[in-house]
């Protein structure tokens, strides 16, 4: 597929990757990936939002805006394992679901991520916000949290130079920041269960811990990363996972009130906000044009489609949804977080390149997030081992002006449906969502069901009856890559 052109780009990108445009210097790498943002939540992916999203504005008027951009997995933590590592979390032995707050360690210790393979290359490393990969607590909900103990497993074991990271979901305990693997604070209090759209899980939460404030707290510490960038020898790598827009939805003060559709869409402006404050630090350090910016979510949104008169998000704050025609968190795809659907795992994804290269421009060819452990490999002409980023495909191609088809690309659910994509045909190997909408099916149970999207948007219509070649292609595709897991 081609790119639609809309300004002309006079940046040449040259040699392996984007490093050739700048001879030996290799291009810092900030990679923001928000909590729960649905495709439908920013404007240039929703012409019809009722508020303005101007960080995500100005991404794709610098940048490329992806419109066919998937998670490997329509829930968290098999997201955040597969965009490090390259490889798909259904291989690990987490085949549904997601960690909680004391999980143990997914990332293998001699398993490669985006952090080693940059740090290897000569990059500096950090990360800044929710991990929800597994801790090395030395405790559990039963035995109480000890914050004396410095973690035996976080980020700096897998390659990150240094982290400032909370363990999971900000609905999930122990609510604690880590630095480097040591707490920040060792005093706890408990934190009390609250309903939504503030839902919290009861459990200990450090005193130095505000929930409405860790955002902004996460927030300036990503910004002091980028502010050192001038003064450090080597190129950056940041990865900044947001929080927001998870439960619980908790926007500050300032941006509390500020749409017409409640808190929820309050809290996307916050986190529009956030992304423009780190955009704001790359420009006052003087490093945005030596930097590649890419900017996504790590699976669709959770506020559902609630049907035409009943109360919603907007009538009554505690209902986890709404109308159509009040927004449309996941855009025009059907389900919701969770589901096999495309609303489970379709998200938005811009990257803005050094010199605003292909500033302006949409780009409709099919790529994961599990692609961007080769991407930036090769864009930083970073060698990697067969065993490293396994099932990951580099778009380097379309960086490049040149085309790119991704071969075909596995999702999964929550509850371990899979689904191939080969160009517009998706194959859903089950009888339902496999995540919250009904109904949920069982995966593999029968009958799949073959989707043209190119076609049928919403999922509505079964092709395999009068597609039985591209039916049986797909499955045999799929049961190849799955392998044994």
């Amino acid at each position: 597929m081609v790119l639609e052109r809309v300004l002309l780009c006079c940046v040449l990108i040259v040699g392996p990757g984007l490093a050739g445009a700048y001879g030996a210097t290799r291009p810092h790498i900030v990679l923001i990936m928000a909590d729960d943002l649905g495709y439908g939540d920013v404007e240039p992916l929703n012409p019809d939002l009722k508020f303005s999203t101007p960080a995500f504005n100005r991404l794709a008027q610098e940048g490329i805006t992806f419109t066919d951009a998937h998670t490997p997995s329509s829930v968290c933590t098999p997201t955040r394992y597969g965009l490090l590592t390259g490889r798909y979390s259904w291989r690990t032995r987490l085949k549904r679901g997601v960690l909680n707050g004391y999980g143990a360690p997914l990332i293998e210790a001699d398993r490669g991520t985006i952090a080693s393979v940059l740090k290897r290359s000569g990059y500096r490393t950090a990360i800044v916000g929710k991990w929800h990969l597994g801790l090395g607590l030395r405790a559990n909900v039963e035995s109480g949290l000890d914050l004396s103990v410095p973690l035996t497993h976080h980020p700096g074991t897998v390659g990150f130079d240094q982290s400032f990271i909370i363990p999971a979901s900000l609905d999930f305990p122990p609510y604690v920041y880590f630095r480097n693997g040591i707490a920040t604070s060792r005093k706890t209090v408990e934190q009390q269960a609250v309903g939504f759209p503030g839902y919290t899980r009861r459990g200990p939460r450090a005193d130095d811990f505000d929930m409405r404030g860790c955002l902004d707290r996460l927030a300036e510490e990503a910004i002091r990363v980028v502010k050192a960038i001038p003064s450090n020898d080597k190129p950056q790598f940041l990865y900044f996972p947001l929080t927001a827009p998870h439960k619980p939805v908790l926007p500050n003060r300032e941006f509390a009130g500020t749409t017409a559709t409640g808190p929820y869409t309050d809290f996307v402006r916050q986190v529009d906000a956030t992304i423009g404050r780190v955009l704001t630090a790359l420009d006052e350090a003087g490093v945005m044009e030596e930097t590649v910016v890419i900017v996504t979510s790590d699976n669709g949104s959770f506020m559902k489609r609630i049907p035409a008169g009943s109360a919603d998000h907007v009538s009554d704050q505690t209902v986890q949804g709404y109308h159509a025609d009040h927004h449309r968190a996941n855009g025009p795809w059907r389900g919701t977080k969770a589901d096999i659907w495309e609303a489970g795992h379709r998200v938005p994804f811009f990257v803005r390149l050094p010199g605003k290269k292909l500033a302006g421009t949409r780009e409709s060819s099919m790529v994961g997030l599990i692609d961007i452990f080769a991407t930036l490999a090769e864009l930083t002409a970073t060698p990697v081992s067969k065993v490293e980023g396994p099932d990951s495909v580099s778009f380097m191609l379309l960086f490049n002006e040149r085309d790119f088809e991704r071969s075909p690309l596995i999702m999964h659910s929550a509850a371990g449906m899979f689904a191939i994509r080969k160009g517009s045909w998706k194959l859903i190997a089950g009888n339902g969502s496999g995540g919250r909408e009904q109904p949920k099916g069982r995966p593999f149970a029968e009958p799949w069901m073959l989707v043209d999207l190119e076609t049928d948007s919403i999922e509505s219509q079964d092709k395999s009856k009068s597609n039985p070649e591209m039916f049986n292609l797909l499955k045999n595709e799929l049961l190849r890559i799955k392998g044994d897991d």
